[in-house]
Formats: structure tokens, sequence, C-alpha cells
């Protein structure tokens, strides 16, 4: 039987698994977009794969529980790299929010990763 906290912990990894399922999957639907704004930033578009395999790959595996853990790990990693490869520009609101949005979210699987495995406390 499931206490109330394993609900809420299991509902939060869910929930950040969810907007990395979403984002490789839009990825794979219309991958222009992401192309343009990897070529803006001076990323490869040849990295777009592995982009997709991590987001979507993290995301399933984090949602599922299995290896939760060291999807979290690298899920964070990827939020950091992309905190400070697409949002260097502080003096611009929308960009600042962005960067500042990815590092929570990179806290938030730090602490997933880190609550025994990925199962909850």
């Amino acid at each position: 039987m499931m206490t109330p906290w394993t609900m809420v912990f299991v509902a939060g990894r869910l929930l950040l698994a969810a907007l990395f399922i979403l984002a490789g999957v839009a990825k794979i639907i219309d991958r222009q977009p992401f192309l343009d704004h990897m070529a803006q930033q001076r990323v490869p578009g040849v990295l777009l794969p592995l982009v997709i395999l991590v987001e979507l790959g993290g995301g399933l595996l984090a949602a599922s529980g299995f290896e939760a853990q060291w999807a979290a790990l690298a899920l964070a990693g990827f939020c950091v790299l992309c905190a400070v490869v697409f949002h260097r520009d502080w003096s611009n609101k929308a960009e600042r929010t962005l960067c500042l949005k990815d590092l929570a979210i990179a806290g938030g699987l730090l602490v997933l990763a880190a609550s025994v495995g990925g199962r909850g406390v």
C-alpha cells in the first residue's frame, strides 16, 4: 500500500518526466524549429538525435522508476548544459527566466536522484 507521501513522490516524478517525454516527442514530430534554434546557438544539428534520446529515454526511465536515479542525474546535467548553452543573455529577462527555470528543474532532478535511487524516502 502506498503512503500519501509515496503518492506525492510518484506524482512529482511523473510530472518531471512528462516535461522531457513531451519535449522528445515534439522534436521527433517537427525537428526543424529545434535544428534552427540549435544553429542559432552554434550547436551542431547532428546532436539532435542524442538530445531526443536523452529527453525521451531519460523521461521514460524516470517515469517508470527503473534506473530513475541515473536518468534523473543525466537529465539534471542536460538541464544545466541547456541553461549554459541556450540561455546566456541575462540582460534579456525572458532568457534569464528560462535559464533559472532550467536550473530549478535540474535541482528537482537532483533531489529525485538523491531520494533512495529515485524510489522515494
